[in-house]
């Protein structure tokens, strides 16, 4: 007779198992903040690591992708506008929100890799 938890062989096979390397994911989000400084150059850099790089981890990392490539995206409809709205003088002030919402999301994305989850909220167009 077999006394051992069936349980028992899944939860070695997952201690076991070497977390999946999110070295790619924290330089896609580190590359988002540089598009600050480099005038976005960094972030078309970093959506085109999130697109090859998609589809080959855990669905909890995949999640991570999906949120960086909707980061880039959404944050380039955000800065063309404020782009525009500089005409109006408005601009500033609406660029700088576009600014602390790209930080918000790239600190709420290292948090998701660090406790190894997908971010929250990947739909949004919020933070």
């Amino acid at each position: 007779m077999n006394d051992h938890d069936p349980l028992d062989r899944d939860r070695t096979v997952t201690e076991t198992t070497p977390a999946p390397d999110t070295t790619m994911p924290m330089v896609v989000y580190a590359l988002h903040l540089a598009g600050i400084i480099t005038g976005g150059l960094t972030s078309l850099v970093g959506v085109v690591i999130a697109y090859v790089y998609r589809g080959k981890g855990p669905q909890w990392l995949d999640e991570h992708y999906r949120y960086q490539i909707r980061t880039f995206w959404i944050g380039l409809v955000y800065f063309a506008v404020s782009g525009l709205l500089t005409l109006v003088l408005i601009g500033f002030l609406t660029w700088l929100a576009a600014v602390v919402w790209l930080v918000i999301r790239c600190v709420k994305g290292f948090k998701g890799l660090q406790e190894q989850r997908a971010p929250d909220d990947v739909d949004t167009w919020l933070v």
